[in-house]
């Protein structure tokens, strides 16, 4: 009901205000006709004579007989005045008098009303203006006006003419009243059937699928696909926009249901993920002597501040996406032997990087499905950290971009927390040293444009070093 309301309230306004600037237009024509038609009673040689001499003019008492006929030609015509425009006002020509007000004399100066004041300028040129509606010193009128040329085509007066516009409001009231009655009695039939056809295609719909909803099970697989096929014997064809909330309904049941069958089967092989990983991490204890735990936390830390830079920089922006930047740091897994290591150690330890790949490859095999967003950067980063730019790195000696990123990132971040913590073999570097160190290294050991995210970070870095909050 509201809405109909709405609507028919909505209708009227639009068809009165199309009604209002007709009527407003319909009758502005109808006022320059008649400026036009009392303008041919008008001798434009005369005008100013007219002014000095008025009434004892020859020729004067005659032209305003002429104007009084046309004055009183139509009951809408409110005032018929002729004006010569001046800077200093209007100049009266001609005014005829109305039962209500007697005209002024020749030669009296009107003042601009406020509503002409943005006109006058038009009006001291001669120029032709559209009908305005004004509402000043003599009440609310349509005026018109029309300009009189002489001989030589100068404007020599205007012949106005002012409808009253309470008139006007009174015919556009009647319209609205009678429009409104139509709409609202147009628009009551409609309501009535609407409701009508309202139960049979919307509320009953709406309250099996409410009904449906209400009673889904999902505790169990079978009681999920009971539920499902109580939706699909619905089978409601309506045609219409409740017809393709039930197919979308459908879709969405469906696919809720296959997600928490798809969750549960995640859970599952997380549990078996996490059990796998045990393990395996279980033997990489095993098989060292000592896991930093301190070295781990920094040099993560240093890879997501250096993840983080490059992402605001730009710096390989198709490749830093937030998904990299989080497998990159969740995959940070850094193996720290104490004390310095001889030639024969150092061969040994060079073979790490090539065994923690296959550890981490044991996990991605461990468990079928498992994902492999992080585990493959965490390959990547357990083979080939210890590479170089220049390519004199290990294990493969791979050079420039053929590193994989991760690798490149890490082995910043590895070599720079090797240089500023304290060791069993050597004391802490200060802070400015190992950056320096750092930057002579772009370009042969490192990545130039990862050293340049890192040095551009250097004040996070100063306050994870320094044990600010990372």
């Amino acid at each position: 009901t509201g809405a109909v309301v709405i609507v028919a309230l909505v209708v009227s306004v639009i068809s009165f205000r199309q009604f209002e600037d007709s009527t407003i237009d319909s009758e502005g024509k109808f006022a320059l006709s008649i400026s036009g038609a009392a303008a041919d009673f008008i001798d434009p040689e005369k005008i100013d004579l007219y002014i000095e001499q008025g009434e004892a003019a020859e020729g004067y008492m005659e032209t305003k007989a002429n104007l009084e006929v046309v004055w009183n030609s139509a009951p809408q015509i409110e005032y018929l005045y002729v004006y010569k425009i001046e800077e200093d006002g209007c100049h009266v020509v001609f005014d005829i008098d109305t039962l209500e007000l007697e005209g002024a004399k020749p030669g009296d100066i009107v003042p601009f009303d406020e509503s002409f004041l943005p006109l006058v300028p038009s009006l001291l040129n001669g120029e032709e203006i559209d009908p305005i509606v004004t509402d000043d010193t003599y009440g609310w009128l349509l005026t018109a006006y029309s300009p009189l040329y002489d001989s030589a085509g100068n404007c020599v007066c205007y012949v106005a003419t002012d409808i009253s516009m309470p008139d006007i409001v009174q015919n556009e009231r009647v319209f609205a009243t009678k429009i409104i009655s139509m709409l609202l009695g147009f628009f009551g039939v409609i309501l009535a059937l609407g409701v009508r056809l309202g139960h049979r295609f919307v509320v009953d719909p709406i309250n099996s699928l409410s009904e449906v909803t209400e009673s889904f099970v999902y505790d169990n697989e079978k009681s999920r696909e009971e539920s499902i096929d109580k939706i699909e014997k619905l089978d409601l064809h309506t045609g219409d926009e409740i017809e393709d909330l039930y197919v979308s309904f459908k879709k969405m049941t469906r696919a809720m249901v296959d997600y928490i069958e798809e969750s549960q089967r995640q859970s599952e092989l997380m549990e078996k993920l996490q059990s796998g990983m045990i393990n395996i991490m279980a033997d990489l204890v095993e098989s060292r002597d000592e896991l930093t735990g301190t070295h781990i936390k920094n040099t993560a830390s240093y890879v997501r501040i250096i993840c983080e830079q490059m992402k605001t920089e730009g710096i390989y922006a198709e490749k830093m996406t937030d998904d990299f930047i989080s497998d990159v740091v969740q995959s940070d897994l850094i193996l720290n032997k104490p004390g310095k290591l001889t030639d024969e150690e150092f061969k040994i330890m060079q073979t790490h990087a090539e065994n923690g790949a296959k550890i981490i490859e044991n996990v991605m095999n461990t468990v079928e499905g498992a994902p492999d967003g992080y585990l493959n950067e965490a390959k990547n980063l357990a083979h080939y950290h210890h590479e170089k730019w220049n390519g004199k790195g290990y294990p493969e000696g791979l050079s420039g971009e053929d590193i994989p990123l991760s690798a490149r990132i890490m082995a910043v971040a590895d070599v720079f927390d090797a240089l500023v913590s304290k060791r069993v073999y050597k004391d802490a570097m200060p802070f400015d040293k190992a950056m320096g160190i750092i930057k002579e290294s772009s370009g042969t050991h490192f990545d130039p444009n990862v050293v340049k995210a890192f040095v551009d970070a250097s004040e996070q870095v100063r306050m994870i070093v320094e044990g600010g909050d990372s």
